[in-house]
């Protein structure tokens, strides 16, 4: 699809709005209900939706299915990054009532980069077809991977770790010992130093490369106009904020999650490698865009279901076993 530098300006302009709308409804730091959650989810999803059918409208049936197709992946991935924001929050403490300005911040700091990352990508797309091989491979690996981790995090509790660049910049500019509001930076004897805002505020910023590393190739492995992948990936990072507090406790029952998006990356990588085959010539099918989005619908459907059943099942279990040793310790005590 033929994007206009108008249409581009256009677009990231629209996006700063309604950013800026969000900020300033969410200026003064409150706790964040599950009504007005439920709220702005329905309305980012509203909003990619009108995207999507406004490419279908001026731009035909491909642009928009790659676009929902993106979409649909890269939110069902960000979903993912939510365990990781959950760890975080903890580990840093951050009251409720700041929890809202640091996941915004933190997006919009994991935006960016991301942008960075789709403008290489693009050009590296562009310039040398063969990397479709490279990032075919990379996403079965990762898909293994995932799946190793998964059966990993089943045997022990998962914490969060600082990187290299957030432990650089604590040692470099100091951290204060307790939050200031919404502050970043205060004065403590004479020295500028961070607030646990802004560090946690970058932990989630640069924590996202990490994920980008995977849902770039991935998203690209459906669409290779940069205006569809970057779209794609402002729609669902903006939207992620809310489902942080919708979903809530909803995270932990989610227990299959990994495998589905293993399935759904493995299926991915399989497309690169066939796209890369049928440009380097040789005769092999193609998985057309119809296809990828229903796979993927229906991947993230058969996983939610079979969650929430296993999720149901070891309640039921838990509940069991304490009410035996609740009869266990009521007889000895007889």
């Amino acid at each position: 699809m033929e994007v206009s530098m108008t249409l581009w300006v256009l677009t990231i302009v629209g996006l700063a709005a309604l950013i800026g709308i969000d900020f300033l409804i969410g200026r003064k730091p409150h706790e964040v209900s599950i009504k007005e959650a439920g709220i702005w989810t329905v309305v980012w999803i509203v909003l990619a939706g009108l995207f999507g059918l406004g490419l279908f409208l001026f731009g035909g049936g491909q642009p928009a299915g790659e676009f929902f197709a993106g979409y649909i992946t890269e939110k069902s991935l960000s979903v993912d990054n939510l365990f990781i924001f959950v760890l975080i929050m903890t580990k840093f403490a951050v009251p409720a009532l700041y929890q809202r300005r640091v996941l915004l911040i933190g997006v919009l700091i994991a935006l960016v980069l991301r942008a960075v990352f789709i403008a290489a990508g693009a050009a590296i797309v562009t310039s040398f077809s063969w990397v479709f091989y490279l990032f075919g491979a990379f996403l079965i690996w990762t898909a293994w991977k995932l799946v190793q981790e998964a059966r990993a995090d089943d045997e022990g509790e998962e914490e969060f770790e600082e990187n290299r660049l957030l432990k650089a910049a604590e040692r470099r500019f100091g951290v204060a010992d307790r939050y200031h509001g919404t502050k970043l930076w205060i004065r403590q004897n004479g020295k500028r130093i961070m607030t646990p805002m802004l560090v946690v505020m970058l932990a989630i910023g640069t924590t996202d490369i990490l994920f980008a590393l995977d849902s770039i190739p991935a998203i690209f492995g459906l669409t290779q106009d940069p205006y569809i992948v970057f779209t794609a990936n402002a729609f669902a990072l903006m939207g992620l904020r809310q489902l942080y507090f919708l979903l809530g406790g909803l995270l932990k029952k989610l227990v299959h999650l990994s495998y589905g998006l293993s399935v759904i990356l493995g299926f991915i990588g399989v497309k690169l490698v066939l796209h890369a085959l049928h440009e380097s010539g040789v005769p092999v099918p193609e998985i057309s865009i119809p296809v990828s989005l229903g796979v993927i619908c229906a991947v993230l459907v058969v996983t939610t279901v079979t969650s929430l059943m296993a999720s149901r099942k070891q309640a039921a279990v838990a509940a069991g076993t304490g009410s035996e040793s609740a009869e266990k310790k009521e007889s000895v005590d007889v």
